[in-house]
């Protein structure tokens, strides 16, 4: 049987290329002003100069540097940050948070940002004085056990930092989802609703955390607006993710990525002490060039990341078709959520490749069609098929 496609609401797709492209705008002129300054700092011989006035120990003196720095980025690029974050989801209808909720949200992220960065100064530089060779090696070793600690925090304390997280109410929906996780065979004790109407109209679910902390979070937006199928498909991706040792997929790639581009920043720091005259690659003067280097690193290799994440969504949503074997509730699912979360159904190339971590929306309808089309060979799916 085939597949009743809604169609998307064309004014909704209007606004969404709309909205994507001065997204794109605001972070590219983010990102320039960002690197410009921090050329400025390197050449012009302030970051020098202000290193050379902390003349506290370590690391003390890496900790203020950092301070500084990161209060005088925050300064200059606050008008960019209120207008990108919160003047244009309102102007979009995608967000309904006052603005002093969006600023205490803003003061939280802001402090977790810097203390996970003073750990970071700290930790590499301390480490650039006692093992100036191996110092790279270590960090990343030390960063990975870093992101394995967040990972396991964010369900249990990240989250709940900026919303209430309470377990799913007992009734017909938990039952769905329950049955669902025996059928696959994944014993997923949480299933928790976040109150995301609080701020935002969009929907969004999510498997985070790794090991006991794991959990499924489903927001209160999808809830109120979809059907118990549409939910169902919806646990049934997040499963896939789970069945498919995702997370932790994702973490061996970043330990990857982390051990590259520390290599990477030690040799290009050698290069610093003669290009910007430093004493040592763990002079503070060339605290600008470290960062440069690994947003560099970071920038080139995202098309690459974001490839790999398109593929192991795509893996997630064949294992919710297979799951739930009702590939109409997974199109009707996608429709509604592209629509809802101005999501654009096909983006270009460019796009696509430098910034979506997801399958395109057209993408995920033609895998539901070829599910059909296997399913219907299939004695066993045809009937959950034509549902």
């Amino acid at each position: 049987m085939a597949l009743t496609k809604i169609a998307l609401d064309s004014a909704r797709q209007q606004k969404a290329q709309e909205y994507n492209k001065l997204s794109r705008r605001l972070l590219f002129l983010e990102l320039g002003i960002s690197i410009l300054l921090l050329l400025v700092l390197l050449f012009t011989g302030t970051s020098a100069m202000l290193a050379s006035l902390l003349t506290f120990p370590f690391p003390w003196a890496a900790s203020l540097y950092l301070l500084i720095l990161a209060l005088g980025f925050g300064v200059i690029m606050s008008p960019l940050s209120y207008y990108q974050d919160f003047v244009l989801p309102h102007r979009y209808g995608l967000s309904t948070q006052a603005l002093s909720h969006w600023l205490r949200d803003r003061a939280k992220a802001s402090a977790l940002g810097l203390l996970l960065g003073l750990c970071l100064v700290i930790i590499i530089y301390g480490l650039m004085e006692y093992l100036p060779t191996l110092w790279w090696l270590v960090s990343t070793l030390t960063m990975i056990l870093l992101s394995l600690l967040l990972t396991w925090l964010t369900p249990t304390f990240l989250i709940p930092l900026f919303f209430k997280l309470k377990p799913l109410d007992e009734g017909e929906l938990k039952g769905k989802l329950l049955n669902l996780t025996k059928r696959a065979r994944v014993n997923i004790k949480n299933v928790l609703t976040m109150n995301l109407s609080s701020k935002a109209t969009t929907a969004n679910a999510m498997l985070s955390g790794w090991g006991k902390s794991r959990r499924v979070i489903i927001s209160d937006t999808l809830l109120q607006g979809y059907s118990h199928d549409e939910i169902e498909a919806t646990l049934a991706h997040e499963l896939g993710h789970h069945l498919h040792h995702d997370i932790a997929k994702l973490m061996a790639i970043q330990a990857v990525i982390f051990l590259l581009a520390l290599y990477l920043t030690n040799l290009a720091l050698k290069a610093g002490v003669v290009l910007f005259s430093l004493q040592g690659i763990n002079d503070l003067a060339g605290l600008p060039w470290l960062i440069l280097v690994l947003a560099g690193f970071i920038l080139i290799s995202q098309p690459l990341l974001n490839w790999y994440h398109r593929r192991i969504e795509l893996a997630a949503d064949k294992a919710a078709l297979e799951l739930s074997n009702n590939p109409q509730a997974f199109v009707d699912l996608m429709t509604k959520l592209t629509d809802q979360n101005l999501s654009e159904a096909e983006p270009s190339k460019w796009v696509k490749l430098l910034f979506y971590d997801h399958p395109t929306y057209n993408e995920r309808i033609k895998l539901a069609h070829d599910y059909v089309v296997i399913a219907s060979r299939s004695p066993e799916r045809s009937e959950g098929a034509a549902k």
